[in-house]
């Protein structure tokens, strides 16, 4: 019982014993630590056993009876058959279709429950039609009851819930249903959308529209779509044109930034202090230190202003002179307006000249290609479909007004026979016929189906199916197309509905006029007469209406028909023209090869020109940098000569030695290894190994005979004379060297340059003979393109060239021409003309003009002089020296170095505002830390008495369990509750001193 765990030993009737004792029941159902059972008790009927333990849990449990407790079976082992050997063996089932042993369990399985419900499904039926008999019943009784003791029928119901609860029930299943169809309804309407764009969108219905009372009749183009490639390049075309537009806007826009950043500099430091001081303004309340900063600050900002005005005045002053330099023209200056009025010229005027003549030449913007050729025969077939799907429109538009005149005649005619039915048959008139549409008008209809047409299709389907042999034709079929193109029979429905409504209203007057025979009145008589009168204006004007609306679409058909065939001339020329494209395509497309051969060409052959080009550019650099450093060392030659001289002096009679010794020719002994050898520079000068230059001893001395020694100074000759000889003699060695170099250098560059110069002059000759080739390929594909045939409808007041006043029987030799070019050729010849006259007579003026601008000129140029002149001498007089008067105006004040110290004053300032801050600060923390060693000193002397009452407590817990443990044998409550009552107060104490802990640490 210590570990929660219960036995339970079953009693016999024979007593206790030891085998009686070896079966029992083990039960552990507490915990195995802390369950052990502190008590056990049975209920008042001893039916029943509970338990409690140290978990806090109780159990109950059940008392068996003997006859309810399970006695042990034994098997028994039964005996072997005989005589199996004897009996004939089952035969196997081979037949597939026959039912495994579990099958047959299922099946019969499965046939029972059916039975079952299908006999539960028969009793409620049995149960449902009695209460509906017992229902009629009640409502027989009820009807046979006198009316004022009858129940409404709604009393019957006892509760409207229930229907709304069977409707509710009801609309969900039919939402389950629609759920469960709705994958199967998707993939139906994707397969039928599919058959509709394949079939049917791609189908543009040929519709005839027929006139009511004439035998006219208008009918709509059947269209084809446009191919999608033409569409595709189409749209490229359109997608580059808008992609270049943007470019130009975005290149204006940027020309227009940099003209408005030239004309109008902005002072960028002037600007960021202004921000500054705007970002950095005080509040209202300002304190001494900020309002110097500040003064300071206005003072600056005044005298940036100040300096901003005076730089804009300078700046504006030399953007007008600048101006004016820039629009005075040079000698070579053509008018702007006068060159593009030439460039429009030549670009509109356009070549006159045959095209099949040898000097007809073509510009780049011209050429065809096939490209170009295949652009412009989608957008000639794009303008075509287009043209013909806005007929195709007008002509529906044209339906349509057709079926609502129907409509509205439809109506007329249901007033006119509804006032009809008030007048005698003699004052009838005759009532016009209903216009119907015809099938050829609507012929939509012939793929719309309705869900009745469909279900007769599928009936039909399914009998034909179940036929045996097959029928020659398809009657469904046939059917299926004749209910499409069969008429509405709504209509025919109504109008006849309303012929019966109206015989029934005259035989219902007629019959009350039969049986009313009596004399009418005077005033009666009178109204009669005014209604009669009042129903004749009507019928003649509801008949003249609907004679009228069927004149009007009439009138309209014939309008629409008209212009039709005129578009239909058109249609026909753009076919023609179609087809001449058509056939240019073709010999464009065969002579397409060759010209991409000869454009490759051109293309490598310019690139090729580039690159020539660049590379002679950089040999022109490289050719003028070696200029440059030959001037430059030819420049420091002459330097060293000049400091020679100078360090001879005058009269110096060791001139011409010195001389010698500086223009002797001995090795050029280089930087690096004089810095290398060092302090033995005095050696290496006597062991060089001289080559003295006859020619030069020879000029100077005029003898062969006078020979002298240069690593010696000679007597009386300054020693440091000498010696700053020899180390001019050696930088004139280094320059000369150097400087033959440079020549060396700049002859290679010279002949690299040559030979890239022929390159380039055989590249430009390759580039003009393959432009050339071009140009008379071009002009043969050209010729080639003449030779098509082209149709040119023409009337005959069109034609001009008349022999004898005859038609010519040969118009080989005769050109066609628009009449707008023949009226602006015409009219240009005028113009030209005048525009001689014109030319001669502002020649005239602008001769005079320039005349007097020249006298103007040199007067201006005198005044300028002058005043230049008076200007500098009072500058003298008053400065002494000329001076620059706009440099002294900006660089009168030092704005940057204001700027920063006023910035340092406010940086100052800051930090003292700041360090006010952290002195604040520390005085509250130190406030805070006070507090804090007080609280701490407080909670220690509050531990120190907790120790205390704990030690105190242990001492008397001690001695409580040491004096009271030996009187009693067991454990009684009391000193068990008093021992967890103590257990309890120390941990609350160790807890309590474990927080207080914390909060001291």
């Amino acid at each position: 019982m210590q570990d929660g765990s219960l036995r339970a030993y079953p009693l016999r009737e024979e007593g206790l014993s030891e085998g009686a004792l070896k079966d029992y029941w083990y039960l552990n159902v507490h915990d195995n630590d802390n369950g052990q059972i502190w008590g056990i008790c049975c209920s008042h009927d001893d039916r029943c056993l509970i338990t409690c333990g140290g978990d806090g849990n109780i159990f109950t449990f059940d008392f068996l009876s003997e006859e309810e407790v399970p006695k042990e079976q034994k098997v028994t082992i039964p005996p072997p058959r005989k005589g199996l050997e004897k009996e004939k063996a089952t035969e196997d089932i081979k037949d597939p279709d026959a039912h495994t042993i579990e099958e047959h369990q299922q099946k019969k399985e499965h046939e029972r429950k059916m039975k079952e419900a299908e006999e539960k499904k028969n009793k409620k039926r049995e149960e449902l039609n009695a209460l509906r008999q017992d229902f009629v019943s009640l409502l027989q009784k009820n009807q046979e009851l006198p009316k004022h003791m009858q129940l409404h029928r709604d009393e019957f119901e006892m509760d409207r819930r229930i229907y709304e609860e069977l409707d509710r029930q009801t609309l969900q299943r039919i939402q389950l249903v629609q759920k469960q169809l709705a994958w199967e309804h998707e993939k139906q309407f994707i397969g039928l959308q599919k058959l509709q764009t394949k079939f049917r969108d791609s189908l543009e219905f040929t519709l005839t529209v027929h006139a009511i009372q004439s035998n006219h009749q208008i009918s709509t183009y059947s269209l084809l779509t446009v191919s999608e490639k033409y569409a595709r390049d189409k749209k490229q075309e359109d997608s580059k044109g808008a992609v270049l537009k943007e470019k130009l806007t975005a290149l204006k826009e940027a020309e227009q930034e940099e003209i408005s950043r030239e004309t109008s500099p902005v002072h960028r430091g002037s600007v960021s202090f202004e921000n500054e001081a705007e970002r950095l303004k005080t509040p209202d309340v300002q304190k001494p230190t900020t309002r110097y900063i500040e003064s300071r600050r206005q003072k600056i900002r005044r005298l940036i202003e100040k300096y901003d005005a005076l730089k804009a005045k300078i700046m504006k002053r030399r953007a007008e002179w600048h101006e004016l330099y820039k629009s005075k023209p040079r000698h070579s200056h053509e008018n702007s307006k006068d060159t593009e009025e030439i460039k429009e010229a030549r670009e509109n005027i356009g070549c006159y000249r045959l095209k099949s003549a040898t000097d007809y030449t073509l510009t780049e913007d011209e050429r065809i290609n096939t490209e170009k050729k295949m652009m412009q025969l989608a957008i000639l077939e794009d303008l075509i479909h287009e043209t013909k799907v806005n007929m195709n429109k007008e002509i529906v538009s044209l339906r349509d007004l057709k079926v609502s005149t129907i409509d509205e005649i439809k109506s007329l005619v249901k007033e006119v026979k509804s006032i009809q039915a008030n007048l005698d048959v003699s004052e009838r008139l005759p009532i016009p016929p209903v216009p119907q549409l015809h099938p050829d008008e609507v012929p939509e209809k012939i793929v719309e189906c309705s869900s009745e047409v469909l279900l007769k299709f599928k009936e039909e389907q399914e009998a034909e199916a179940k036929r045996e042999e097959p029928l020659e034709g398809c009657p469904s079929s046939r059917a299926f197309r004749h209910v499409f193109l069969q008429t509405p029979p709504e209509e025919e429905g109504d109008a006849m509905a309303q012929a019966a409504d109206a015989s029934a209203v005259v035989t219902g007057e007629q019959e009350a006029f039969g049986m009313e025979k009596v004399e009418p009145t005077e005033m009666e008589l009178e109204i009669l007469k005014r209604e009669k009168i009042k129903n004749l204006y009507l019928q003649e004007t509801l008949i003249k209406k609907i004679n009228t609306l069927v004149i009007n679409f009439d009138a309209e058909l014939r309008l629409l028909r008209h212009k039709k065939l005129k578009m239909d001339v058109q249609m026909k020329s753009a076919d023609l023209r179609c087809i001449t494209c058509c056939e240019e395509l073709l010999i464009l497309k065969k002579l397409a090869t060759h010209e991409d051969l000869l454009e490759e060409q051109i293309c490598a052959l310019i690139n090729k020109q580039e690159d020539m080009h660049s590379k002679l550019k950089s040999h022109l650099a490289q050719m003028e940098d070696k200029k440059c450093e030959i001037v430059m060392l030819e420049e420091r030659e002459k330097a060293l000569y000049a400091s020679f001289e100078a360090s001879l002096g005058e009269n110096n009679e060791f001139a011409d030695v010195l001389t010698d010794i500086l223009k002797k020719e001995v090795e050029y002994v280089e930087k690096e290894d004089v810095g290398r050898k060092g302090g033995e520079q005095n050696e290496n000068e006597e062991e060089v190994d001289e080559k003295p230059d006859l020619k030069t001893d020879e000029e100077n001395s005029g003898s062969e005979s006078i020979v002298f020694d240069d690593a010696v100074c000679p007597e009386g000759c300054s020693e440091d004379l000498f010696l700053n000889t020899l180390q001019l003699r050696q930088q004139r060695i280094g320059i000369e060297k150097a400087l033959e170099e440079e020549k060396k250098a700049a002859a290679v560059l010279r002949k690299e340059y040559n030979a890239l110069a022929m390159k380039a002059k055989e590249i430009e000759t390759s580039l003009d003979r393959t432009n050339r080739e071009l140009e008379a390929f071009q002009w043969e594909k050209l010729h080639k393109m003449n030779e098509l045939d082209v149709v040119v409808p023409l009337r005959l007041h069109q034609v001009q060239c008349l022999v004898d006043g005859e038609m010519p029987s040969d118009f080989s030799q005769t050109l066609v021409f628009t009449n707008q070019s023949l009226q602006y050729l015409k009219k240009r010849i005028v113009d030209l003309r005048n525009e001689k006259i014109m030319q001669r007579e502002t020649h005239k003026k602008a001769k005079e003009q320039h005349k007097q601008l020249l006298q103007d000129k040199k007067e201006m140029e005198m005044e300028i002089q002058g005043l230049e002149e008076r200007c500098n001498s009072l500058m003298m007089e008053k400065f002494g020296r000329l001076v620059d008067f706009e440099a002294v105006q900006v660089h009168s004040v030092n704005i940057p170095m204001e700027q920063m110290k006023v910035r340092i004053m406010e940086k100052e300032y800051e930090h003292f505002v700041e360090l006010k801050e952290w002195e604040e600060r520390i005085v509250v923390l130190q406030h805070q830390l006070t507090k804090l060693t007080r609280e701490n000193t407080s909670k220690l002397h509050q531990l120190n008495r907790f120790c205390l009452e704990k030690h105190q407590l242990e001492t008397e817990l001690e001695s409580l369990t040491t004096g009271q443990g030996g009187e009693f044998e067991g454990t009684r409550s009391a000193d068990i509750k008093e021992t967890a009552r103590l257990e309890s107060r120390l941990m609350h104490m160790t807890c309590e001193v474990a927080l207080l802990r914390e909060e001291i640490s």
